[in-house]
């Protein structure tokens, strides 16, 4: 598949015709048929799901349901099982809100030091309360974790593992099915933070046996605003409501009480992100019809190269493990003496977009010796091998200053 193609599907590049796009992992660019679905919403059938009965209301009930539906297969999920959120943060706050820790009888949650705050921050808040207690994994200097580690952290105790797909500082997976199993054998349920794999790899919620999967529309070519939690429909019963309001609620009876509905609407107080959600069903298609399998594949080839760039410049230093097939198309890393947001600046200056500092995740640059932050290059789809060569001759250029 020639991916050189894609790039004219994604109209920010007809304004910025020299911008080298690094920095997708912290959002992605729009194609232009997400742009179009978006704005149908507005200019065609503008209305709220689930309340009136004229046409333009049944046309957003109709459109809305139909996106949960793509975005549910995309992911190998049933519809009933997918929960809109405003982004990965909200769903893992559901879970973490909503999970019945006493009900279990375990207050053990599980998790790493290597997470994304959006993932140790709600279950911090939790335990600082007495609610429950959190055991942080500790990665080894390579920034990988053992299965043998993972065998011993979890246990009896555990009712909780909150783990990431795909790393959002070093680029690494977790292995995933052995702590599934490992969560599972000890009568455990597990949490996946998505957000940075669901956009690039084959995820299967059925298949690979998740419990819950929270993820976000605008790391997959999706709007800003609208993500997903996938939890099996057993388990989303048994969560307490989150949120509550219009559009959750069967019969509200004063003084007597409320009944909920069923999931997923249970979890979906208020008016939705409509257009965000039609918006994400669109991209799913996109990435659908592209192939995941394709995306992996040429991402691959993309780390292979971008860290043979970055190994080779003077004074670079890359975190996590030292081979490139064990990152996605991602590598953090300092230049020398050079502090992060300045070779950030001095390459956005040179029409290269990268992200630089702590990646909402300091106790994972901290203890990969990062106290000061990093600079971060990620790459996508509509990356290409020409796009590094450039960034090899920029970097070479900021090099030289620091030597």
């Amino acid at each position: 598949m020639d991916f050189n193609k894609l790039r004219s599907d994604f109209p920010i590049f007809k304004k910025h015709p020299e911008l080298v796009y690094f920095d997708n992992a912290c959002t992605t660019l729009k194609p232009q048929c997400v742009v179009d679905a978006v704005v149908s919403y507005y200019t065609e059938h503008t209305a709220c799901s689930g309340r009136s009965a004229h046409k333009l209301a049944k046309e957003t009930d109709i459109k809305f349901e139909e996106a949960r539906k793509k975005v549910a297969k995309f992911v190998g999920a049933s519809e009933s099982e997918l929960v809109w959120t405003k982004n990965t943060t909200e769903g893992i706050n559901l879970v973490a809100n909503s999970f019945d820790f006493k009900a279990s009888g375990r207050k053990k949650t599980v998790t790493t030091n290597l997470e994304h705050h959006s993932a140790i921050l709600p279950f911090q808040l939790l335990a600082s309360d007495g609610q429950i207690s959190v055991d942080f994994v500790e990665v080894d200097e390579s920034g990988t974790i053992s299965d043998e580690t993972w065998s011993e952290r979890i246990d009896r105790d555990t009712a909780l593992v909150v783990v990431h797909h795909s790393n959002n500082t070093l680029g690494t997976k977790s292995n995933l099915r052995h702590i599934i199993k490992v969560a599972h054998d000890a009568g455990a349920l597990v949490l996946v933070d998505g957000a940075q794999g669901v956009p690039h790899c084959e995820v299967n919620f059925k298949r690979d046996n998740y419990d819950f999967l929270a993820f976000s529309g605008h790391k997959m070519l999706g709007p800003t605003g609208i993500g997903c939690l996938v939890g099996r429909k057993e388990l989303l019963t048994q969560l307490r409501p989150f949120s509550v309001g219009g559009g959750t609620i069967q019969n509200v009876k004063l003084p007597e009480g409320t009944t909920y509905l069923e999931p997923p609407q249970r979890f979906e107080a208020g008016i939705q992100h409509y257009s965000g959600a039609i918006g994400l069903g669109a991209a799913a298609d996109y990435l659908s019809k592209t192939g995941m399998r394709n995306v992996q594949l040429h991402e691959q080839a993309l780390s292979s190269k971008l860290y043979g760039v970055l190994s080779s410049l003077d004074g670079v230093k890359i975190y996590g493990p030292q081979i490139a097939k064990d990152h996605g198309a991602l590598f953090s890393f300092n230049l020398g003496k050079g502090k992060p947001h300045e070779v950030a600046l001095m390459l956005d200056h040179l029409n290269i977009a990268v992200r630089s500092g702590l990646f909402c995740a300091q106790p994972a640059m901290e203890v990969m010796g990062a106290k000061d932050g990093a600079v971060r290059a990620s790459l996508y789809l509509y990356n290409t091998l020409a796009e590094i060569d450039m960034f090899e001759e920029k970097m070479k250029k900021i090099a030289q200053l620091y030597k």
